[in-house]
């Protein structure tokens, strides 16, 4: 067995914390926490400051994680759940700890899960590639389902979304003291993961605490108060309770667990098989049928992502945003639409043939028994992006967007599906589970090459690629060879345009 190599004793404060060297150039601090253990009265609240420890804390081995069950049986991505109440805590990989003047861009990640799951102690978020090129990585945990999303009375709404803010002040008061720069962080995340860093573009509360953002396979749907109250109702009378913090309080982690999930969906959710009255109903917000996440509350999110307020007040903030092109492409059952009836209904609809080419080339690549799942994949984040991106055109801020297409084939399952890119991302092709969720032909290339992309762009808030200002449809083909394709998101910005979704006579592109 090989003996730890500690790293250096690092002042925070709260307490000196004590690392460990994964790499020659990668020392990890694991478990810091960032916030009291969210227990007794402090459970549904506001995240608080942790209490000071005295001596010198063990930050060798992940802390306790909010995940107590699993995502599914069987996930894409190794997350452990780790037991344990000191479950808001955060984890630093850096190549300088310890040097104050090194002063080292910092990207803070936050993972996926559906804001019901997830971990950050996942192999697949390990840090050494980042620190390999001079960027510090921070990960970190948030509340998660109910306890981080859900309403109740006397209890302050998206508590998942405060401690992740509660985590980047932690990052501006201790980062320097890793070697990172507390004004260059950016936040990145994908999936859920990237639907909070969206949500913290809109909240006042997280102003100034980072200075870019990465939003990766985000679905863009915030949830209305009226429906989060109702959620929350709902779930009270199922434990036969009044819907109070002091009666939730009561109610034990493992029986909570067992009800939480058949709560988690918006009553009465359906997608009609039909083009039209789907993208209606995705044109009004109606993305996905989770009942806990991010919840527009006048308060800590004031506004929906696509609000101009929230876009106005976010203009000034680089943003590099993509999904992967089947994001959740799988095989459909026989009585979806078939790919010739799509077509039909699209050349009705008055899509552009230079569209339709699209969607037909793409069915052609991953199989025509996904030509309605495909759809759902283009209403569910594609359409969102081209809705995105547009609001930052109109309000100035073309000029530091840019967007990215991840296309690169799975030999495994044979398309580009949701957590692909997240290998690539990370440059770790190696790690554990990677080559049984992507297959073996893996591009060594292309990790290398969007790695340095991800980190030039976390250093300097930018990438050597045409902004959303240049061209409204085009992103960074990331597939083998990495090229930029004006028509990656034609097909889903004529939909959009279809349904009203972009005022494109006001359309100025103009600059930040």
């Amino acid at each position: 067995m090989t003996d730890k190599i500690y790293a250096p004793a690092i002042r925070t404060q709260h307490g000196i914390v004590r690392g460990i060297w994964q790499t020659g150039s990668s020392a990890a601090y694991l478990g810091i926490p960032y916030a009291a253990a969210p227990v007794g009265e402090r459970r549904f609240q506001a995240p608080r400051p942790p209490e000071p420890w005295m001596g010198v804390r063990d930050a060798t081995a992940y802390g306790p994680t909010p995940q107590k069950r699993p995502f599914a049986e069987v996930t894409a991505i190794p997350e452990p759940s780790i037991p344990g109440e000191d479950i808001l805590n955060l984890n630093v990989f850096t190549p300088a700890p310890g040097d104050r003047l090194a002063r080292l861009p910092v990207l803070v990640w936050i993972h996926g899960g559906g804001y019901f799951a997830g971990s950050p102690a996942s192999p697949w978020y390990h840090g050494r590639s980042f620190n390999e090129n001079g960027v510090i990585l921070v990960t970190i945990s948030y509340r998660l389902g109910f306890e981080g999303f859900g309403w109740l009375e006397g209890a302050p709404l998206n508590r998942g979304i405060l401690d992740q803010i509660a985590a980047l002040h932690w990052v501006q008061d201790n980062i320097h003291e890793f070697g990172g720069d507390p004004g260059n962080v950016t936040i990145a995340g994908q999936s859920a993961g990237g639907g909070s860093v969206l949500a913290l573009l809109t909240s006042p509360r997280a102003s100034g605490l980072f200075h870019a953002a990465i939003p990766m396979s985000s679905a863009m749907d915030m949830l209305d108060i009226q429906t989060a109250t109702s959620v929350g109702e709902s779930l009270a009378r199922h434990f036969n309770i009044l819907p109070t913090e002091e009666e939730w309080r009561h109610i034990s982690g493992e029986a909570f667990l067992d009800a939480e999930r058949l709560y988690n969906q918006i009553p009465d959710y359906s997608v009609p098989f039909d083009v039209r009255e789907a993208l209606q109903l995705y044109a009004k917000g109606r993305i996905t049928n989770l009942a806990f996440r991010p919840v527009v509350d006048g308060d800590i999110l004031p506004y929906h992502v696509f609000d101009p307020d929230a876009l106005t007040n976010a203009r000034t903030i680089p943003v590099l945003i993509g999904t992967t092109r089947n994001e959740f492409s799988f095989a459909s059952q026989n009585d979806t639409p078939s790919s010739e009836a799509l077509v039909d209904e699209f050349v009705a609809m008055g899509l552009r043939h230079v569209s339709i080419q699209r969607f037909v080339d793409e069915i052609d690549r991953i199989g025509r028994e996904r030509a309605w799942s495909q759809l759902m994949t283009s209403l569910m984040f594609r359409v969102g992006l081209v809705r995105f991106t547009h609001g930052r055109r109109r309000v100035g801020a073309g000029e530091i967007t840019w967007t990215y297409d991840f296309a690169a084939m799975s030999s495994r399952a044979r398309g580009s599906f949701h957590c692909h890119d997240i290998p690539y991302f990370f440059n770790l092709l190696s790690a554990p589970n990677v080559e049984q969720q992507l297959g073996s032909d893996l591009s060594l290339h292309l990790a290398e090459r969007m790695h340095q992309l991800i980190c030039h762009f976390v250093t300097y808030h930018s990438v050597p690629y045409p902004p959303a200002s240049h061209n409204a449809s085009g992103a960074i083909r990331l597939q083998p060879p990495i090229r930029y394709d004006d028509l990656a998101y034609e097909f889903e910005r004529d939909l959009a345009s279809v349904a009203g979704l972009l005022d494109e006579n006001t359309d100025n592109g103009g600059t930040a």
